[in-house]
């Protein structure tokens, strides 16, 4: 009886160094993409795409007609982002930057690569910092990957202020918005958390052309307006008159805590103290100690 074949495995980094010479090459190519709104034209290899990805096969899948084919548009993708799945594709490795690795990670969830999508989840929790923290939440939330919004939730918490003074803050989605403003245990004021929510909402405002106050609508019930002094009340009172954000029952709800000083008044949460709340004469009525 003939005895079992033995596999036996060469060298992989001949293999991988011979691969990587294929991406972008025109040699032997017979793909073209144009990738990103720069239209960079990328070159590759159907059958290797195929089988390495269900993205591709699908997308690829045609029968290949006479004449040179047609490129195919991928617009939405960067060219770098885009170049990096192939060196993955080819190499089974990949090399993410701080700059990009988001803009990766995406178009791994988009085209079903979960190898890919776990290193660059793995690299953006060691890069992550106070510019790329709420790019980073975006993302979370828009791809609904939780173990990265509790990363990226936990960096905010702990660095609250400098994350609000980001671009990265002013840009982010209502949807994005939202746990930050639930968080107890964001290290800020509530002042300067209202104040950091006016500057979000005068961007989207302008961004989207609609009303302030409109954009701020699914968030703006998080600022919890009963940690406020009165005089910071009724100054915020006096400036939303002015350039109006929040709605004006929620404004009387905090003044109606002030003056029957009860909790229950303000929907319990919504006076709760965070983390970073600064000690006002008031807050001992409250009896809601951060926790």
């Amino acid at each position: 009886m003939e005895t079992p074949g033995l596999v036996v495995h060469g060298e992989a980094a001949p293999f991988s160094t011979a691969l990587r010479s294929l991406i972008n090459n025109p040699r032997y190519s017979d793909v073209r993409f144009v990738v990103g709104q720069e239209q960079r034209e990328v070159f590759a290899h159907r059958c290797l795409l195929a089988c390495r990805c269900n993205f591709f096969q699908r997308l690829l899948g045609t029968e290949l007609g006479p004449g040179v084919p047609s490129p195919v548009v991928l617009s939405t993708v960067p060219a770098e982002a885009f170049l990096a799945v192939l060196e993955f594709l080819y190499t089974n490795s990949v090399k993410l930057h701080h700059h990009s690795v988001l803009e990766v990670l995406t178009a791994a969830v988009e085209y079903g690569l979960e190898d890919l999508r776990e290193l660059c989840l793995k690299f953006v929790v060691k890069v992550l910092d106070v510019e790329l923290v709420c790019e980073a939440l975006q993302v979370s939330v828009t791809f609904g990957l939780g173990p990265l919004l509790e990363r990226c939730m936990t960096f905010i918490e702990a660095h609250s202020e400098e994350v609000l003074r980001t671009r990265g803050f002013l840009e982010l989605s209502a949807a994005a918005l939202l746990p930050l403003l639930r968080s107890d245990k964001l290290c800020v004021d509530e002042a300067e958390l209202i104040r950091a929510a006016r500057s979000w909402a005068r961007v989207g405002a302008a961004v989207l052309e609609r009303p302030m106050v409109e954009v701020a609508a699914p968030v703006v019930r998080e600022l919890r307006l009963a940690l406020l002094a009165p005089a910071e009340l009724s100054a915020l009172e006096d400036q939303n008159r002015r350039e109006p954000l929040i709605p004006v029952e929620q404004i009387a709800e905090a003044w109606k805590c002030h003056a029957l000083r009860r909790e229950d008044m303000a929907g319990g949460a919504l006076c709760r103290r965070r983390r970073g709340t600064l000690p006002r004469e008031h807050h001992r009525f409250l009896d809601l100690p951060f926790k």
